[in-house]
């Protein structure tokens, strides 16, 4: 069994909300947006822990995180290095136009970390950056290059090279593909998966393409509204969801077994996050949810087959498991 690269532990992130003179005036005290809410699992040694869930529900807040790029409100962050003197963590991004620097020459871009972090002399940079960029798929004439000649794809290639540059065990991917073409978007998820298995690398992955999280996930966690309500290995996410959120979201996905058949939506919208429901927040767009749902804020529970789940009616057996087989 893989040991535990990371733990994350009662993770919160809470964004106050500015104070109105007339909200002063009145005595009420300022709001604040919990975009994340107690969150807490492990990820395996390299092995890729996914998030999933509707825009607005706190992923890319948790990859930040993560990452080291946000300071959290409460709650732990702990890497385990399992006998190597550091962890070193990079991140990948959305939009490649946007992540790279239009006025580097590619191999600048590359070589930055390099320099920053003293990880070789300087005779030894540029030959690095050369097998990075090819490592990647890209040319080593390619560092005198600037991003504008580069197709949306090759962009995204020379981010992962410069994500690796900096010697990673660990990267947080957040949502790397959803900018490209979808023939694009396999090249580079075959791209990440194949580079994991060659470096070693433990990967946290935001995207909210269920397709995505199925093909380059080992376990997933699926957000609503800042908190988890379902963590399973991939397999028995897809095969057989419990939680009606999960339902919901599985059910949406084209199937060839349903062409021509309209499928189900998903019910309602997620609520404000400045004044989230009370009990389960998932509680005003359920079917299976009662009074309990509606008072009671669930937690996760363990199920028989590695999953947890955090909803009320699965615990008492008022829902029934759906098979996606």
């Amino acid at each position: 069994m893989t040991d535990i690269a990371l733990q994350v532990s009662d993770l919160q992130r809470h964004f106050p909300m500015g104070q109105s003179l007339l909200r002063a005036a009145l005595g009420r005290t300022a709001q604040s947006v919990r975009a994340v809410d107690g969150v807490g699992f492990n990820i395996q040694r390299g092995q890729t822990f996914s998030l999933v869930g509707e825009s607005g529900c706190g992923k890319s807040t948790l990859a930040r995180l993560v990452a080291g790029l946000d300071t959290p409100t409460g709650g732990h962050v702990r890497f385990s290095d399992a006998g190597k003197t550091s962890h070193r963590i990079q991140m990948i991004f959305q939009d490649p136009y946007a992540s790279l620097n239009p006025r580097y020459r590619v191999g600048t871009a590359i070589a930055e970390p390099i320099r920053f972090q003293k990880l070789l002399p300087e005779a030894a940079v540029l030959p690095r950056v050369h097998e990075l960029l090819r490592q990647v798929g890209l040319a080593a004439a390619d560092a005198a290059k600037f991003p504008h000649e580069f197709s949306g794809g090759q962009r995204q290639r020379v981010s992962i090279a410069r994500a690796l540059a900096g010697n990673p065990t660990f990267l947080v991917c957040d949502e790397p593909t959803s900018a490209l073409d979808v023939s694009v978007q396999a090249q580079i998820l075959n791209l990440l998966r194949q580079l994991q298995a060659e470096l070693g690398l433990t990967c946290l992955f935001i995207s909210h393409n269920l397709a995505v999280i199925n093909y380059v996930s080992h376990d997933v966690g699926v957000m609503y509204l800042g908190r988890l309500v379902e963590v399973a290995p991939t397999r028995v996410l897809f095969e057989a969801p419990k939680h009606p959120y999960t339902q919901m979201l599985l059910a949406a996905l084209p199937r060839l077994d349903t062409r021509g058949r309209e499928q189900p939506p998903i019910m309602g919208e997620i609520p404000s996050p400045l004044a989230p429901p009370s009990g389960c927040a998932f509680h005003p767009r359920c079917p299976h949810a009662n009074a309990r749902c509606q008072s009671e804020l669930p937690t996760l529970q363990d199920a028989p087959d590695g999953s947890r789940i955090a909803c009320h009616a699965v615990a008492e057996g008022r829902i029934p498991v759906s098979l996606f087989t």
